[in-house]
């Protein structure tokens, strides 16, 4: 267990890349499954959920030769289906929330699969319902044991029209793997569009699938026989471009993103810009110069901004903990709706303790009045609850005056690569500790 000692109140300066999308990395690896034939995949983010997906891929008797720790090329010539039904694969498996979409394209490929419970990020309810529902449509059979275990069966997939529940982007993609191989058309309405999902279709189109609508909520899938393989390079993770832009502002930092990829980042640049951040545009890259004060920018009435989630194109709920944190040294009020998970707010206490004005409305709101950067905020001992709060606390860290120890900094390598190794490059004061040592 290690946790991280960070040292706050420095600017910080200089350049950074975003790893590979983690999100996209869990849909094409699971995506390798449906054919016998070589699939590379680039760009890969070197983190603890990625790893562990291609690890159980390997369990499973994928052929995976790493050329590099962010390059694969994957064979899953002779899947060992049993492997599913494995104690081992429970246990890995409850680990990753992304180990769902492996029951997609085993169930078109072998006509079995099975779905042990999935773990990641504790942040509220997260139903597997649309994926079985859906599987069920196109004529899977589902039963629960009661010792994990959800058992598919499917002698045949065929086409359906579905209309999803949700617009699930882990339940979309594991329909799309499925439905590619299954007999006849699919329609999927509702469907989830993020630059991920399309990311997926056009991999499986260049591996033979027939998908139309991309970039819409209405797929059309004409299943194929087989598919073969592949090249994909994943795209510029948003998330951590998000991450970034909270850091610099946040910290009074002139960064630089570099290769951000702006066309895929929808309204995040935007979002940000509505706290009052100044951004710089220059090929795909995202200039932050360094701010005194921003302001939050309030309605076209005057009335109070409010910044929620909403699927895509709207605004991904993984950044709201990063806008949060972001406005605390704001000159204005704003409030956050987390309308998606009913515990993603549950780290503001910690924020509260360090000097933040925040009011924790319920579960899914709070209002955070900024500092304006006349008090800083006072370095704590706190712990890391998830991914995405976890990031934003190391952001209040560094902006911090005094020290700061995050514990339980598993959950920040979970999303994010060497982020204290990138951090130190840019200037920050952080450290990484053994706790049996500290």
């Amino acid at each position: 267990m290690f946790s991280f000692e960070v040292n706050g109140g420095r600017k910080l300066n200089g350049e950074i890349i975003p790893q590979g999308a983690k999100n996209e990395a869990l849909q094409i690896i699971s995506a390798v499954l449906l054919t016998r034939e070589k699939v590379t995949v680039s760009n890969i983010p070197d983190i603890i959920d990625v790893n562990l997906l291609i690890e159980l891929l390997q369990d499973m008797n994928v052929q995976v030769e790493r050329t590099s720790r962010h390059t694969c090329i994957f064979q899953a010539a002779d899947v060992d289906i049993d492997y599913l039904h494995s104690e081992l694969f429970k246990k890995k498996s409850g680990k990753l929330r992304g180990s769902v979409m492996v029951a997609g394209p085993i169930l078109a490929r072998y006509k079995r699969s099975f779905i042990a419970r999935p773990g990641g990020d504790k942040i509220g309810r997260r139903r597997l319902d649309t994926h079985i529902l859906a599987f069920e449509k196109l004529g899977a059979k589902f039963q629960y044991d009661g010792s994990g275990f959800f058992h598919l069966q499917a002698p045949e997939l065929k086409g359906a029209e579905l209309l999803l529940n949700e617009p699930s982007v882990t339940g979309t993609a594991n329909i799309i793997m499925a439905a590619s191989m299954a007999k006849g058309r699919t329609s999927i309405y509702n469907a989830a569009c993020e630059p991920y999902i399309q990311q997926l279709c056009n991999m499986l189109n260049r591996m033979g699938a027939r998908i139309s609508g991309i970039g819409s909520n209405l797929l059309v899938i004409d299943g194929v026989d087989q598919l073969g393989g592949t090249t994909h390079r994943l795209l510029p993770d948003m998330i951590e471009v998000g991450s970034f832009i909270g850091l610099a502002a946040m910290t009074q930092s002139d960064i630089t993103i570099k290769n951000a990829g702006l066309a895929h980042l929808g309204v995040i640049p935007d979002k940000f810009q509505q706290l009052g951040i100044q951004l710089e545009f220059n090929g795909d890259d995202i200039h932050i110069p360094s701010q005194d004060v921003y302001e939050i920018k309030t309605f076209l009435d005057g009335s109070v901004m409010n910044i929620s989630d909403h699927p895509w194109p709207g605004f991904t709920p993984d950044l709201l903990s990063i806008v949060l944190v972001t406005a605390i040294q704001s000159r204005g009020s704003v409030l956050i709706h987390q309308k998606m998970f009913e515990s993603r707010l549950f780290f503001v206490d910690k924020l509260i303790d360090m000097g933040a004005r925040i009011v924790l409305c319920d579960p899914h709101r709070a209002v955070v009045i900024g500092l304006e950067r006349e008090v800083p905020l006072r370095g704590i001992t706190m712990s890391s609850p998830d991914i995405r709060a976890g990031v934003a606390l190391l952001i209040a860290a560094l902006s911090a005056e005094g020290k700061s120890v995050i514990h339980n900094i598993e959950q920040i390598d979970r999303g994010y690569q060497y982020i204290d190794d990138r951090l130190r490059a840019l200037g920050a004061d952080i450290t990484r500790i053994n706790n049996y040592e500290y």
